[in-house]
């Protein structure tokens, strides 16, 4: 999302984006990254299809197969 539209509880989207950025030259970003995957027990972060739908494409639905035409081209030569 574009940081001018964050919702105003967070302030200003370009004092916000200056924040992270100031924050990702930092380092502090990979300091919370390293913290949260040092833990063991990060089920909470964990996925799954209870919570996730897939697209009916990424579900193995029968694909059409493509309808293309040669151009006149190659016949030319």
């Amino acid at each position: 999302m574009p940081w001018r539209d964050l919702p105003e509880r967070f302030g200003d989207g370009v004092k916000v984006h200056l924040r992270f950025s100031r924050w990702a030259k930092s380092g502090v970003w990979e300091r919370v990254f390293r913290h949260l995957a040092a833990d063991a027990d990060n089920e909470y972060a964990m996925i799954d299809s209870t919570i996730v739908r897939a697209h009916q494409h990424s579900a193995g639905a029968q694909k059409k197969p493509a309808r293309t035409r040669r151009s006149g081209a190659h016949a030319a030569d």
